[in-house]
């Protein structure tokens, strides 16, 4: 079993009334694994800013698919990086408009720039890198 601290936290009440209401809104059983959770997601940010690491995440991108050579760049991208890009999503989502979401894999600085060509892209309406861990490190 893994050994647990008690560490105490001091903070102005009000602080301390808006973090309870925000850990009630997202279900919570207990102020402890809110921090954890905090800590957690901070511990993350800071190891994909690291850039050497490996990580996963995703890249969602919206695009209108009549967008001239659009499609074939995309394709054309994602099969360069393939190494990068472990699985892919495509999804209609009216006559003009589709939702391409691309799991991806590899070196957090080798992400990030396929994601900024990706995104990029004449065409592309929206696009977000979301990272996270590939968790090996994390308790």
């Amino acid at each position: 079993m893994k050994e647990i601290v008690r560490f105490g936290v001091s903070m102005e009440k009000k602080l301390l009334k808006d973090f309870d209401e925000l850990i009630s809104r997202k279900k919570y059983t207990n102020r402890s694994e809110a921090v954890r959770d905090l800590i957690r997601d901070r511990l993350v940010e800071e190891e994909w800013r690291t850039e050497k690491k490996e990580m996963i995440g995703t890249v969602t991108l919206v695009y209108n698919h009549h967008t001239r050579g659009l499609s074939d760049t995309l394709t054309d991208l994602q099969h360069h990086f393939h190494e990068l890009i472990i699985s892919t999503m495509h999804v209609h989502l009216d006559e003009e408009n589709c939702l391409e979401i691309l799991a991806v894999k590899g070196m957090a600085d080798k992400i990030k720039a396929v994601a900024d060509k990706l995104i990029s892209i004449r065409g592309v309406k929206h696009g977000k890198l979301t990272m996270t861990t590939t968790g090996k490190e994390l308790l």
